[in-house]
């Protein structure tokens, strides 16, 4: 939920070490704050974020990718008892 308003919330963040330090020296360098720094940061890429990207999964096909697919021939019933046999087996 999207709380429009409430003005300035304090909250604790655990940085690396470097990484204040160079936040720090760049706030001082420009005659800013480090507050102002870390809103100008979070901003910066929020604003770019957009939405998520949208995950590919690799292609981990094996053999002859244009080949025909040999399973294509079978139903769903005849691939599930080649899988796991005859069910009245077990």
């Amino acid at each position: 939920m999207f709380m429009a308003n409430m003005g300035p919330m304090k909250t604790t963040l655990d940085l690396h070490d470097e990484l204040l330090l160079r936040a720090k020296r760049h706030a001082r360098e420009t005659g800013s704050t480090l507050r102002a720094v870390v809103e100008d940061g979070l901003r910066q890429v929020l604003d770019t974020a957009g939405s998520p990207r949208k995950h590919v999964l690799p292609d981990l096909r094996a053999g002859d990718t244009g080949a025909a697919d040999p399973l294509e021939q079978y139903s769903w019933p005849e691939l599930r008892e080649l899988i796991y046999g005859d069910p009245g087996t077990r």
